[in-house]
């Protein structure tokens, strides 16, 4: 069975660094994930946005990452955004009662 793994692009300005993410946060790949807003978190930027529009899954090790990255950042002065959201992945944050733990701005025009 093939598995998708998780891509990760960063994209720096003054006062936001920018994460796209393709792919699944998962018990294999939620490592990763910390590990690149770790770094970005080195010289943290007042806002970090994790662009989830290309996430096709997130398992209840990503969704706890999520929330330990969001914790993360604030303890490091910088705001944890997630854009992009699906509505699968809202439906999760939702059923799990995690919305509320986490920023979500919804760029998505579409209802």
């Amino acid at each position: 069975m093939d598995r998708a793994e998780l891509s990760i692009t960063v994209h720096r300005t003054g006062d936001e660094a920018v994460l796209r993410l393709a792919g699944e946060i998962d018990m294999l790949t939620a490592a990763q994930l910390s590990t690149v807003v770790n770094e970005v978190l080195a010289d943290p930027p007042p806002r970090i946005v994790l662009d989830l529009g290309g996430v096709t899954f997130c398992d209840s090790q990503g969704l706890g990452t999520l929330v330990v990255l969001s914790r993360k950042a604030s303890h490091s002065q910088s705001l944890l955004v997630l854009t992009h959201v699906g509505d699968f992945l809202l439906r999760v944050l939702d059923i799990t009662g995690l919305r509320s733990a986490l920023m979500i701005r919804n760029d998505q025009t579409t209802s």
